[in-house]
């Protein structure tokens, strides 16, 4: 009787080991693919709140210099008006001054005096260069209408980046949306981690007992109600041994779902890169097309440095049209 008593001892406690062994294994392994999980959802959510910042900043950048471009253009625009208008008065001006010679030299006689005669060619040489100036304008003014065609284009292509820029902010919210299911099922790994710390006790208050079966299985006296005992819970522990097999199994399988999903995000955060540089390369490429406005802002001030040289010789015209009018006067008399 002894030696089955022993044999039978021997066996549930060999199957309480080999169990106690599984659960442990599969308990640590968890926890550490657990804490490999939170680590790579810290850095994640890291990543992602400094490409937020990042963005926003790019994207009140863009809008400042998209403002300054919009005021840029009325200002070139006002000022083409203002240099249509004045090139109009001056060829009036000009088609004037040169019926008014055009007269003068069919009415002057052949003998009239070299003084005269000098400064009439004097007044032909202003008008020269009166036309040449006139023609720079024109010039200018062509060059005027080419970056208001620039301008146009930049227009456009702000449009389009304020369309991609709906779409990141777009993406933003569905990655939001991504992290907070992470999070949940963080939540849902803690619990099952919490179910398992529980059940790990509770194992141990059965090895506790078992320990005490042990004990009690020396006294000869209460042997067979301490194999029965002894076999119910070993029947307890195979079924609870089943039970942690079958939820770390699912736990494992929650895992995997998870590092799919964080694999997703980060290629989608790849791909949100991509997007980033190649706002940074528009953005260069206003950059360039703000130094020509710049240009242009330049040739406006030179043009209306020529429109007041035009005004001093307009003024020199008009000196010689009244002298003119007195030769006329001095040559009828």
């Amino acid at each position: 009787m002894t030696l089955n008593l022993s044999i039978v001892e021997v066996s549930v406690l060999f199957f309480c080991a080999v169990s106690l062994g599984i659960v442990i294994h599969f308990f640590i392994t968890s926890r550490r693919n657990l804490k490999g999980s939170t680590i790579e959802t810290d850095k994640i959510k890291k990543n992602v709140d400094d490409w937020k910042l990042k963005y926003f900043n790019e994207v009140e950048v863009k809008d400042k210099e998209v403002s300054e471009l919009k005021s840029r253009l009325s200002e070139a625009e006002e000022n083409s008006h203002i240099y249509q208008i004045e090139v109009e008065e001056l060829r009036r001006q000009q088609k004037r001054i040169q019926s008014e010679l055009g007269s003068l030299q069919k009415t002057e006689s052949t003998e009239s005096k070299p003084n005269y005669i000098e400064q009439l060619r004097l007044a032909q040489a202003g008008l020269l260069e009166h036309n040449e100036k006139i023609n720079q304008l024109l010039e200018n003014l062509e060059v005027v209408k080419e970056n208001e065609e620039k301008q146009k284009l930049i227009e456009d292509e702000n449009e389009e980046l304020m369309g991609q820029v709906k779409d990141l902010k777009h993406l933003l919210g569905q990655k939001e949306a991504e992290i907070n299911n992470i999070r949940q099922k963080e939540n849902l790994t803690r619990e099952m981690t919490s179910m398992l710390d529980s059940a790990y006790s509770e194992f141990n208050t059965l090895q506790s007992k078992m320990q005490k079966l042990e004990a009690q299985l020396s006294s000869s006296k209460m042997v067979s109600l301490e194999y029965e005992d002894l076999k119910e819970a070993y029947h307890k522990v195979s079924r609870e041994s089943e039970e942690y097999k079958a939820k770390l199994q699912a736990l494992t399988v929650d895992n995997q779902q998870v590092t799919l999903q964080l694999n997703e995000a980060e290629d989608k955060f790849r791909e949100a890169n991509f997007q980033r540089q190649q706002l940074q390369k528009r953005v260069s490429y206003l950059e360039e097309l703000n130094s020509d406005l710049q240009v242009v802002a330049d040739a406006n001030k030179k043009l209306e440095h020529q429109l007041r040289r035009i005004g001093e010789l307009e003024s020199m015209l008009h000196v010689v049209s009244e002298e003119n009018e007195s030769l006329k006067r001095q040559v009828d008399q």
